[in-house]
């Protein structure tokens, strides 16, 4: 029997078992689809592995999450429509964690890509302003500025959420201006 050729394979398959659930999760935060984010992780995984030889010794999921996330860009630009509706959708039962998991979701949706992008890395990935800025191959101003504008974003279309997140204060605390981010 010939010996085969290993070439790394056996790092790349760790490396996916070990980090798919996660760079999954990941996946679904940026598109908010199921059958979208495994498609677009199977691309990007596809990718790694041919790139294997030359990331394995770098941060190969890091590699995988620039990846990701320019790619979710891509299909956005490329299918950006308007799903109109001739009936409002259904109420939601008063579940209130779900109902809030709803409500993010939602305003998570009407985001522009990038600014999603940049608010899963920062709050759910929990990466520091320079691991994104590298992760997305911007500046970390630019970091700054896209999460600061799409917190406000956030606050605009689910005040709902701004809510649940500040505990309740006096009129006193807001006449003083103590308020965190108006």
């Amino acid at each position: 029997m010939a010996p085969t050729r290993n070439d790394g394979r056996d790092g790349c398959l760790a490396f996916v078992e070990n980090h798919q659930h996660r760079l999954l999760r990941a996946a679904y935060l940026i598109c908010g689809n199921q059958h979208q984010a495994e498609d677009l992780l199977q691309d990007a995984l596809l990718k790694l592995a041919l790139r294997w030889s030359s990331v394995r010794n770098a941060d190969p999921s890091a590699y995988v999450r620039a990846i990701l996330y320019r790619d979710s860009v891509s299909w956005w630009r490329r299918r950006r429509r308007e799903w109109l509706s001739a009936a409002p959708p259904d109420q939601v039962a008063h579940d209130r964690d779900g109902a809030l998991r709803l409500t993010m979701h939602d305003a998570l949706g009407l985001l522009p890509p990038r600014q999603r992008a940049v608010l899963v890395l920062r709050y759910y990935e929990d990466l520091t302003e320079v691991a994104t800025a590298e992760a997305l191959g911007v500046t970390v101003g630019t970091v700054k500025s896209q999460c600061h504008a799409a917190l406000r974003r956030l606050r605009e279309v689910a005040p709902d959420l701004a809510r649940d997140a500040r505990p309740s204060r006096g009129s006193a605390d807001l006449a003083n201006g103590l308020e965190v981010n108006p």
